[in-house]
């Protein structure tokens, strides 16, 4: 039939509700059943930063960290934070194991469910949820407090079942014991009895000198499953009865569906359902192939009338233009124009960033069965907070009506972060419209991921600079145009300020390199293309284009990058040390193989430093090769510095990826890219040799799932001027290396 349609309006995703009131410290236990053995949970009185930021005031403190002890003497962390490749099962559990005094081998990891007063992220507010590069760093406290309460209570009960002080009761990988009598306990024979226990009010905890899993190596706990075929992903969960479904979303941003036919659909075999959601209209069959075949065969009519018609090339027009007036100012310091006006030598530079997708390997997907009075929900979520809110506004529920099953997930590089759950609202959006006969999944297919989805936002950085006849860097004016990510989202009040989105300007407002006279200025464009936090986020651009202005500014200067870099960061060691060690493990200055050159860059995001050699040669034709990577990172203390490594590695790899190929462009609108032949991730045979060299810390833990992915497209840029003279100033490489100014 052909059926005409208003407007749907989005379902808006409700607000994250804050939790109970705590207290100094609050313990809960299992009921008194036996055989559940022991749970502790616990309050901490932690400051935050960035929490006070989000509050305006003292940090929220709720309840965190969980740990399920059993009478087969697992030892089960309950993981606020999601699993999607970074190590937050392994790094959290360590934390917990190291104050438990566990053997690794007992250790296991689920994700915990979705409550944001027991799993709040402290890093966020009232709010469960992963991204940031937070999981570490925000929890790190809790989960060694938590093991230590652990601990505690599993002494005691030995005490009291031995008759003996607990000042006389050790604990070794996962044994509890009293030297004198010669007894010993595991933690699975005192779980129940020290379920009934009352901990101290005060509970040290371990001098890191004493560490024994903290800074070493222990095996990742879910590789086990994953290289079994074991693991389980929302892409494998069914549920009896089950639907699949698929959207047909519109071919342009903000378009709607005007009319359509779906009688070819609904021949499909396999078809069950057609229905009209917000977002587009659904074909649902017992497979996917049913789902996929059936929206192929829909004959639509859209309205694109209200939808975003321009092409990129246009935007990046209109962005230039806009850069040549003043934007509203994010850091000032000094006069500028004064010192430019009076430098020896003025340079300036503009640099072209194209939007970019995310492409995790698992494409968006989530299961959901609906109840009369029940929402059960499984997907990788990544902000279980607002994925909760949302699919309970949807489903006309409370919050607590809607269950949350974090299940693993096949990457995210914060795709699966979004404001408004995505992925959620499509599915608890599709079950309704079926009335919760059968369960739902929604899948995304790789084509949706690239065409329709969200992307980094596509930028314009013009830069100016000025040395004097010393060749000091007197005067440096950093002005980006781009859109906002944070523009009317939850995330809005606290992090735009003035005007000012603060992920459009992370890495530039923040540069460390003492310069007297510096500013940086701003324009957030209105463009209809959705847009979210990639990888590192603004850092992505911003540490490209102020690390290779400089190596710019080096060469005007006849200095060396590094000397260059070193003499302006007297005031940040902790920038020097990674810049210095990267450097001497990369062999700076000395001579290269021939047809090899170098290139380094610096860069803080995430609390992290981490500096980069990049190593490069240049074929007859002008292809770019990244031999090897030299790394130097600052994150803290390495908890586990395997996963350190591991995740400098797979940054490096993810960025190589999109300065080297990545771009989505739009014509008429029109996304032109559709999967990995014309967007392409970083191939193996490309995956240069990477070394990771980490600094010893006692400072606290900081990100390491982003920060890698900086340095390495303004190293590789600097390492291509080195060799061939040109300057890459307009990315990917494949397009424009070889052919800029």
């Amino acid at each position: 039939m052909l059926t005409g349609l208003k407007e749907s309006a989005a379902v808006a995703a409700s607000r994250p509700t804050t939790g109970p009131e705590a207290s100094r410290r609050q313990f809960l236990k299992a009921s008194a059943v036996a055989g559940t053995g022991l749970i502790i949970g616990m309050t901490l009185p932690l400051g935050n930063k960035l929490a006070r930021a989000a509050t305006g005031g003292a940090a929220a403190v709720d309840p965190n960290a969980f740990i399920r002890i059993a009478p087969d003497n697992s030892v089960t962390v309950l993981i606020k934070h999601i699993e999607f490749g970074q190590g937050a099962f392994t790094g959290l559990s360590t934390l917990v194991a190291e104050e438990l005094d566990a053997d690794w081998g007992q250790m296991r990891a689920e994700h915990a469910p979705a409550n944001a007063a027991l799993y709040n992220n402290l890093h966020w507010g009232p709010m469960q949820g992963t991204g940031g590069s937070s999981s570490i760093a925000n929890a790190y406290m809790q989960m060694r407090q938590a093991g230590a309460a652990a601990r505690a209570m599993l002494v005691m009960a030995a005490a009291e079942l031995w008759g003996v002080s607990p000042k006389d009761i050790a604990v070794a990988k996962g044994v509890v014991s009293h030297a004198a009598s010669g007894k010993r306990a595991t933690f699975g024979e005192l779980a129940d009895r020290a379920a009934a226990m009352e901990p101290p009010a005060d509970i040290p905890l371990k001098d890191p000198a004493d560490f024994t899993l903290i800074g070493k190596h222990a095996p990742r706990l879910d590789s086990r499953a994953k290289t079994r075929g074991e693991a389980v992903y929302t892409i494998d969960k069914s549920l009896p009865g089950m639907l699949t479904a698929v959207l047909a979303r519109p071919p342009v941003f903000g378009a709607t569906v005007k009319s359509f036919d779906d009688s070819a659909a609904r021949a499909v075999p396999g078809v069950t359902d057609v229905v009209v959601v917000p977002r587009g209209i659904a074909v649902l069959g017992k497979g996917y192939w049913a789902a996929v075949n059936g929206r192929d065969a829909l004959d639509i009519d859209w309205d694109e009338s209200t939808g975003e018609t321009r092409g990129s090339a246009e935007m990046m027009a209109e962005y230039k233009t806009l850069a040549d007036q003043p934007g509203l100012m994010a850091r000032n310091d000094g006069a500028v124009e004064d010192a430019l006006a009076s430098a020896a030598k003025v340079l300036e530079a503009d640099y072209e960033f194209p939007f970019l997708a995310h492409a995790p390997m698992e494409p968006l997907d989530c299961l959901v069965q609906l109840g009369p009075d029940s929402c059960e929900i499984w997907t990788g979520s990544q902000i279980p907070t607002v994925d909760q809110g949302a699919a309970a506004a949807i489903a006309g529920l409370k919050p607590e009506q809607v269950t949350i099953h974090t299940l693993l997930a096949g990457g995210s590089f914060g795709r699966r972060a979004t404001p408004n759950a995505d992925m959620v609202s499509e599915a608890v959006t599709v079950a309704m419209a079926i009335g919760g006969r059968a369960p739902v999944k929604v899948v995304w297919t790789r084509e949706d991921d690239i065409q329709v989805g969200r992307y980094r936002p596509m930028y314009f950085h013009r830069l100016r600079a000025g040395l004097d006849d010393q060749g000091n860097l007197i005067g440096w004016h950093h002005r980006i145009v781009g859109q906002s990510i944070l523009r009317n989202t939850p995330f809005a009040d606290f992090l735009i300020k003035n005007g000012i989105d603060q992920t459009s300007v992370e890495g530039a407002n923040n540069l460390p390199y003492a310069i007297p006279n510096l500013a940086v200025d701003l324009h957030t464009t209105d463009v209809a293309v959705p847009v979210l936090w990639w990888r590192a986020v603004g850092s992505t651009h911003t540490a490209y284009s102020a690390e290779a202005f400089l190596d710019e500014l080096a060469e005007a200067a006849g200095r060396d990058p590094v000397e260059f870099r070193l003499a302006m960061l007297k005031d940040h060691p902790r920038h020097a040390a990674v810049l210095k060690l990267a450097a001497e493990k990369a062999g700076w200055g000395t001579p290269l193989p021939q047809g090899r050159s170098r290139g380094i860059a610096l860069h803080e995001s995430f609390n992290s430093y981490v500096a980069q050699v990049a190593e490069i040669s240049v074929a007859g034709d002008g292809q770019i090769k990244v031999e090897k990577v030299v790394c130097a990172v600052d994150c803290g203390l390495a908890v586990n510095p395997d996963q350190v490594k591991a995740q400098m590695e797979g940054g490096i790899g993810y960025g190589l990826g999109a300065i080297l190929h990545d771009a989505i462009t739009l014509d008429g609108g029109r996304v032109e890219q559709s999967n990995f032949h014309d967007y392409q991730s970083l191939r193996i045979n490309e995956m240069p040799e990477v070394e990771v060299h980490i600094m010893p810390s006692a400072e606290p833990p900081t990100g390491v799932g982003e920060p890698g992915v900086p340095p390495i497209g303004p190293a590789v840029a600097n390492a291509v001027y080195a060799a061939t003279g040109r300057r890459i100033r307009q990315l990917p490489m494949a397009l424009h290396g070889l052919t800029g100014a």
